[in-house]
């Protein structure tokens, strides 16, 4: 499962959501998470992807969040 797909699933998961609903436009407001539950899930991706995520590069769509991870496995 490739980076994108992993997020989107973990995403999907925990809003009770259709993956097939989220894509990299996605903002965090329109699948009502707020910050914690960003924080929150930026914690269990650092986990599943064993890296350092720096949320303040998060701007507030997955797209964002998919590109950080990337960067933080590319370090």
């Amino acid at each position: 499962m490739d980076i994108a797909s992993k997020v989107i699933s973990a995403l999907a998961e925990r809003r009770g959501s259709d993956p097939k609903e989220i894509n990299n436009d996605t903002t965090f407001a329109e699948l009502a998470l707020d910050s914690l539950d960003v924080a929150e899930m930026v914690m269990d991706l650092e986990d599943a992807f064993n890296v350092t995520i720096d949320i303040t590069k998060v701007k507030g769509t997955v797209g964002d969040l998919i590109e950080v991870i990337k960067e933080a496995q590319e370090a």
